[in-house]
């Protein structure tokens, strides 16, 4: 699992768009429930829909840059005109052309040193 690779975003729900968002979100789950390589991806939100955060797992860096430029790109602009990303955490180590994507969104990387998976 050494080349797995964790994101947790936390965003900030505009207000009144958590229903659009909630809609949009079930679309874009469809599409990546469809991708080999997305071990998980999953929307969480606290109890007045203002907080949302998304926990999305992949096989390895080329997983991240196929979900972004591929199955999330339909969804981008609807995402950012409902949503701003407070945070972006990175757990593992993207590659250069991973690390590209998730820039944008202020990344704060954080290595693992020890540990295991069982």
């Amino acid at each position: 699992m050494a080349s797995s690779i964790y994101l947790l975003f936390e965003l900030a729900v505009k207000p009144g768009q958590f229903g659009p968002f909630r809609d949009m979100v079930a679309e874009a789950v469809a599409a990546a429930r469809t991708e080999p390589d997305t071990l998980a991806y999953e929307y969480s939100a606290n109890a007045d829909g203002s907080v949302v955060h998304i926990f999305e797992h992949y096989r390895d860096s080329a997983s991240i840059v196929s979900h972004v430029d591929e199955t999330f790109a339909p969804f981008g602009e609807r995402f950012a005109a409902m949503v701003d990303v407070q945070r972006l955490t990175v757990y593992g180590s993207p590659d250069a052309q991973a690390r590209a994507r998730l820039d944008p969104f202020g990344a704060t990387y954080i290595v693992p040193f020890d540990g295991f998976f069982r």
